[in-house]
């Protein structure tokens, strides 16, 4: 190998490293210094169409006496979500996701392709 020819190979090794660091520093939730009041978790079992089959889910809500603090679904964090009265509304993976803690109801659209509808049990 040339010394050109290494040169060239350790800028690119040093700009993939850049670039992995980089993205592990962007994709970290946002964590409180506050620890919540009460995380309640909710397991849901919606039915996927048209594939028809249950997969478990799992959305575990943190909150204290005046609001939801965060959202975590199968374990991983949202980055964002609403609320509209007794609905959380997020998204994961491009997995639209409505949980309505009040019906126990679990809804969801995966790009228009997938939908799914089930029951969920605090």
């Amino acid at each position: 190998m040339t010394l050109h020819a290494i040169r060239y190979a350790l800028a690119v090794c040093a700009m993939v490293f850049i670039a992995a660091v980089a993205a592990q520093a962007t994709n970290k939730p946002v964590t409180s210094t506050a620890d919540p009041a009460a995380v309640v978790t909710w397991n849901c079992s919606p039915f996927y169409l048209p594939a028809r089959s249950i997969w478990k889910r799992t959305v575990d809500i943190a909150y204290d006496d005046k609001r939801v603090l965060a959202v975590r679904v199968d374990g991983a964090p949202v980055y964002s979500f609403s609320l509209n009265g007794t609905q959380i509304l997020t998204a994961v993976d491009g997995e639209r996701i409505q949980l309505d803690t009040d019906a126990q109801t679990w809804t969801s659209d995966l790009r228009g392709m997938v939908t799914a509808q089930g029951r969920c049990e605090r």
